[in-house]
């Protein structure tokens, strides 16, 4: 029996017990804890942003979800659209009962549509 970087039993692990049954609700759970981890990548890119770590804790009444990502490499992840202006991108770890937060961005127009909930054809 192998065992994962988090000791989990992995041949154990399907896909749907991977990803959460209320991936919004998960992740606004994880944030209203404060169980967030903060990639690398988000922390170079949020002053450039101008998205702060502030705004995303408090939007998190807003998170509405976008897309979803459930066989992404590492884990789950789920992009969301905050307080109506910006995505985040969040990994989900129910077994570490956390999320990561892997990026942040305000949707560039051209690419969404106006409710930034829909990408345009390209």
């Amino acid at each position: 029996m192998s065992r994962g970087r988090l000791g989990i039993r992995e041949e154990c692990i399907t896909e749907r017990e991977r990803c959460p049954k209320d991936p919004v609700g998960f992740i606004q759970d994880c944030v209203r804890r404060r169980v967030i981890y903060w990639t690398y990548h988000v922390n170079m890119r949020l002053d450039r942003r101008h998205i702060s770590r502030d705004e995303i804790l408090a939007a998190v009444s807003s998170y509405q979800l976008v897309e979803s990502y459930p066989e992404d490499k590492y884990l789950p992840s789920y992009l969301v659209l905050a307080a109506e202006s910006f995505h985040i991108l969040f990994a989900t770890d129910i077994g570490d009962d956390n999320v990561r937060v892997v990026t942040a961005y305000r949707p560039d127009p051209l690419e969404w549509y106006p409710d930034l909930m829909r990408r345009r054809s390209r």
